[in-house]
């Protein structure tokens, strides 16, 4: 058995809430800019200070008292990602309430489940489709109290109802709060049966928080530091940037749509980002697709090779030789500039969480110039426990323990994590829980191991782990991650349990298509037509030997199936938080799958 521990740099005051966090910094410094924010895309961005973003908080709290809102009520929040998601999620534990996320993308079915086991009594939705999900389910929620609906001017409404509300009742609530306190519900996103309800309390988002903002003080303290928030914040991920924004010196915008992301990056020029795998793998892919398409396709794909031989280099005793850094500095002239420029021209590190990078995406992007820090956590860790660190990234792990907790592998390679940042329970299911928890750990269910520095390797999720009727056992994240690499790649799901060879089901990005096609001298076509098209199937086998190249024969992809479809949220194959739900992809797709293994294939040892 294995563990790593990385002590606490800050230590949490058992009075210490994230409402204390907030008054903290307008304590010393209420002047200085916090939030920007814009009314439409394209807008210019408007900034509010420290001491503005509390009395607005402050308006809204008063608001929510006098609509009836008491200590310990849970109250829904479904939105997409905006300044208002912000605004009533510290409003609400101003005054001693459970702020409960629902992802607006969620059906009335999952709108139930959450407002039904969570209780929730006060829903603030963002439009009215919003309001008729919940209308739909409403007389199976005898607890619900009443519906709010942003669009329809609700935090307006909230400001003005409070306007009689002594602002000493606000006081008086949040003086009386503790870190052990529930601070939130935040429900799993569901990628194998019902979504389970994660309570964690104000002291695990403190303590990350505190110890985020001390441990990584060069991305969140540096002058000037800002980060635009576009994933949901019905995530954990992003509900902890928000919090670690107002811990530290940070400024922080929403953008609350995809595709204006890119507009909304080269006006509002963060200095740090917090993103998923996907987002990285779609920047690589509409960078090369643009290169092909100007006609610098060879110009690109050497810049990108320089990219990763420099930052390889970086991790060597002598570092990048002469001509290798000479080579760097042209390409930084030709291809890096430019795509630097695209995320706003002062981006220096990212986060990234989620799902695996991948060595190849780390190693191009630190060559570029954008350091991405990948970590790992979960909704039961309140996201971070692990962290690459800025002074040392090792590429292709998820870094050492976050400050303030303690890592263990035990004998059957599982993670298991302990720390004041680990959740309490599952909500109503205590069954659950002790299953979780156990003599103060928390049972991950990931599969893991250590180097000799302690920075933690995700190697599978011990419920993936793939065993062919030879017997060899195969994790299939580094097979997807590699494969998802192909510019029209979008989805992965790697098969073979019990089964001769290793196969995998992909699906096609119709966004990418198209470009690809045009590029390759090929007719355009929809992606239906392409998972058929043998010129279109060849170039993925070529795809499938490249992400060969890193396993062995027996673990080796030796078939795949092109789907006709995507997975998607709205089709149900992808969670909101963009994890395939694997279990229903093979329980829906069995036919395909018995149809990779009908021909007869020697089994490997």
């Amino acid at each position: 058995m294995t563990e790593h521990v990385s002590p606490s740099l800050v230590e949490v005051s058992p009075r210490a809430t994230i409402s204390t966090l907030l008054l903290d910094r307008v304590a010393r410094a209420a002047t200085a800019p916090m939030i920007e924010r814009r009314d439409a895309p394209g807008a210019p961005w408007t900034t509010m200070t420290v001491q503005q973003f509390a009395d607005d908080v402050l308006a809204v709290a008063r608001g929510l008292v006098a609509h009836g809102v008491a200590v310990g009520d849970h109250v829904a929040i479904m939105s997409r990602t905006r300044y208002e998601w912000t605004l009533l999620d510290f409003a609400a534990w101003a005054v001693g309430a459970v702020p409960v996320p629902v992802y607006e993308t969620s059906s009335p079915d999952q709108v139930h489940w959450i407002c039904s086991d969570a209780d929730v009594r006060l829903a603030i939705v963002e439009t009215a489709e919003h309001a008729a999900s919940v209308a739909s389910v409403r007389a199976d929620l005898p607890g619900l109290a009443d519906v709010l609906v942003l669009d329809d001017g609700a935090v307006d409404m909230l400001r003005a109802a409070g306007r009689d509300v002594p602002a000493e009742e606000v006081a008086r609530r949040r003086s009386a709060q503790s870190a052990d306190d529930l601070a939130t519900i935040i429900y799993t996103s569901g990628s194998t049966g019902r979504p389970k309800g994660v309570e964690l309390t104000h002291r695990s988002f403190v303590h990350l928080a505190m110890n985020g903002r001390a441990g990584l003080a060069e991305i969140l303290d540096s002058p000037g530091a800002r980060t635009l928030l576009f994933l949901p914040l019905a995530h954990v991920f992003a509900r902890f940037i928000q919090v670690v924004v107002v811990a530290a010196d940070s400024v922080l915008a929403h953008s609350s749509d995809t595709k204006n992301l890119v507009a909304d990056l080269g006006t509002f020029r963060p200095t740090f980002l917090l993103a998923v795998p996907r987002v990285f793998e779609k920047v690589y892919n509409s960078a090369e697709h643009k290169a092909r398409a100007g006609g610098k396709a060879k110009p690109f794909h050497w810049a990108a090779k320089v990219a990763i031989s420099y930052s390889r280099a970086l991790d060597t005793p002598r570092g990048p030789s002469l001509p290798l850094r000479v080579q760097h500095a042209v390409a930084d002239r030709l291809v890096y500039r430019t795509l630097r420029g695209a995320m706003g021209g002062q981006l220096t590190h990212s986060i990234s969480g989620g799902a695996p990078l991948g060595e190849r995406l780390g190693h191009f992007f630190r060559g570029v110039g954008l350091r991405i820090l990948e970590g790992y956590g979960l909704t039961e860790t309140t996201a971070p426990t692990a962290v690459n660190l800025p002074g040392l990234t090792k590429i292709g792990t998820v870094g050492p323990a976050f400050p303030g907790t303690a890592l263990r592998i035990d004998a059957d390679g599982e993670l298991l994590v302990k720390g004041d940042h680990v959740f309490r329970g599952y909500r109503n299911r205590p069954d659950l829980t002790a299953e979780a928890l156990q003599d103060g750990w928390f049972r991950t269910g990931d599969l893991g191991s250590f180097d000799a520095d302690g920075y933690l390797r995700i190697t599978g999720r011990k419920k993936e782990i793939i065993v062919t009727a030879g017997g060899k056992n195969v994790a299939p994240a580094v097979l997807e991650d590699r494969l998802r690499a192909h510019p029209i790649v979008s989805q992965v799901v790697v098969v073979g349990d019990q089964r001769p060879f290793i196969g995998a089901l992909v699906t096609l990005d119709a966004e990418m298509l198209p470009g690809w096609l045009s590029t390759h001298g090929l007719p355009a076509m929809d992606a239906e037509t392409a998972a058929q098209d043998p010129r279109v199937l060849e170039a993925l086998d070529h795809a499938v030997e490249r992400a060969n190249d890193a396993v062995s024969r027996a673990e080796s992809i030796r078939k795949i199936s092109v789907l006709a479809t995507d997975f998607t949220e709205e089709n149900g194959y992808l969670t909101p938080s963009l994890k395939v739900k694997r279990a229903r992809v093979i329980e829906d797709f069995a036919s395909t799958i018995d149809d990779l293994y009908g021909a007869k294939v020697g089994t490997d040892a």
